[in-house]
């Protein structure tokens, strides 16, 4: 046996193990696991946290984090003895998700939002006052920007807080607390709770609208035996792909890299929604809807640009046209967002968003978790040099896979996201671990994605085999 077939062949093992483990107990062992394991985190976050914001969270979250613990082992002592109660179905799952999601992430959010109104300075991580400090500014000069003078004024302890390393329509969230004042509900970080909660809603009710072709068959009166095989084949998928869909979600909601994120700082998750947004519309063919999307992300964050490549990618090779109408609007809104910033003022657009996540700025960035590029830099002579060309051999070879492999499906594209983000964020000299949020949740949408058609829309080469049980 070759190599390249033991890899395949170990790659399939993986996956069957993978499958095996996450459809135990229909989906509630792994629930279990990750509920309890949670608990765990936010209890050590609370307990042993350096940062007050985090400390804060982990009281909190650790609470939501048992009681879904308890919900689950309910769930469990219910199956085993009526296996086909609801009570432990994909439906009641998918309740506790969106629960335990309030529960450790925006009952933690508002709290702090509403202690940070009532005086405590420490209830909110530096990018939110940053980003409504650009707000404040948009609306103010045209600009989220401050340039290098302005920032070099600034008293030392300030001038980090003067940078905004995002892109001009990160701004759009500090506005309402520019127009409407201090109060808790403008917040930043609520705003970014509503863009995630839209967009994850928008993606998850796309991917379960129903196969295109039972549909169609219902309607044309086709033979009732014919309908009724389609429909069975048809209601086993749903249920395949709706216990993805729990699984994805959890993973992108109530994960504690998630759950933290959003409650203390949060941009992140805005731009992660609005990518999976854009995933779901191109596993429905709906390439305008996911260009939409993905270059929305892209106007607020530069995560979202690979991601815009990479499904840029994925429509031209399902046509040219297609890829036109998806790149109108992944390059066109983030070049539209950076025009206004460009005309007001170029310099201080430059200095912002290329020289200081660069490491050229008047400070550094505290980014600082202890991933393989940041240990390079630090540890060997010419570390950030070594590092980033670490990190430019990573991208040249990704680019390599997508010219020579390009991404045909929807799924296919959210693994080249996931293992590319991933590289990135392990090689980037200044990188935070809060960023492995975005390839955690891409991987986990991917049995969503291949599950988004049935095998009767789906092209044969394309098809994942058919669940013969709901699992």
């Amino acid at each position: 046996m070759s190599a390249t077939d033991e890899l395949e062949t170990s790659s399939a093992n993986g996956r069957r193990y993978w499958r095996r483990a996450d459809r135990a107990a229909g989906g509630l062992a792994a629930d279990l696991v990750l509920y309890l394991l949670s608990t765990g985190f936010a209890a050590v976050t609370a307990a042993t946290s350096t940062l007050l914001p985090h400390r804060a969270w982990g009281s909190v979250a650790a609470v939501g984090y048992l009681l879904g613990t308890i919900v689950v082992l309910g769930q469990l002592l219910v199956r085993r003895r009526r296996p086909d109660s609801r009570l432990a179905g994909t439906a009641a799952r998918g309740g506790l998700t969106v629960v335990t999601w309030a529960a450790t992430a925006l009952l933690p959010l508002v709290w702090q939002a509403v202690e940070r109104v009532g005086g405590r300075l420490d209830r909110a991580q530096e990018e939110v006052v940053v980003v409504e400090h650009s707000g404040a500014r948009l609306l103010d000069h045209g600009t989220p920007y401050l340039t290098r003078d302005a920032i070099a004024a600034l008293p030392g302890g300030e001038q980090l807080l003067g940078y905004t390393p995002y892109q001009p329509g990160m701004a759009l969230f500090g506005l309402p607390r520019a127009v409407a004042g201090t109060v808790w509900w403008t917040d930043a970080r609520i705003w970014f709770a509503v863009a995630t909660a839209v967009a994850l809603g928008l993606a998850v009710l796309l991917l379960r609208r129903p196969a295109a072709t039972i549909a169609a068959a219902d309607r044309s009166g086709a033979a009732v035996s014919g309908v009724d095989r389609a429909g069975a084949v048809s209601a086993r998928w749903a249920g395949a792909r709706d216990a993805a869909l729990v699984r994805a979600v959890q993973l992108a909601t109530v994960l504690p890299v998630c759950a933290l994120t959003l409650a203390t700082g949060g941009d992140d998750l805005p731009v992660l929604a609005l990518c999976l947004l854009a995933l779901a519309c191109a596993a429905r063919d709906r390439f305008v809807a996911a260009g939409l999307a993905v270059g929305l992300a892209a106007a607020l964050k530069l995560f979202a640009w690979p991601v815009a490549l990479v499904l840029l990618v994925h429509a031209v090779v399902r046509g040219r046209r297609t890829g036109l109408r998806l790149a109108a609007g992944a390059v066109g809104l983030p070049l539209v967002a950076l025009v206004p910033a460009q005309l007001v003022d170029s310099a201080a657009l430059v200095e912002n968003v290329l020289r200081f996540p660069l490491g050229h700025g008047l400070v550094s960035s505290p980014a600082a978790s202890p991933f393989p590029g940041y240990l390079i830099a630090q540890a060997l002579p010419a570390g950030r040099v070594v590092a980033a060309a670490l990190l430019v051999a990573a991208g040249l070879l990704i680019a390599v896979l997508l010219l020579r492999r390009p991404p045909r499906t929807a799924a296919s594209a959210a693994l080249f996201c996931g293992y590319g983000l991933l590289a990135a964020i392990l090689l980037m000299p200044s990188t935070r671990f809060g960023y492995l949020l975005y390839p955690v949740a891409f991987l986990a949408w991917v049995p969503a994605l291949r599950l988004a058609r049935t095998p009767h829309d789906t092209p044969e080469s394309d098809r994942a085999p058919v669940p013969t049980a709901i699992p």
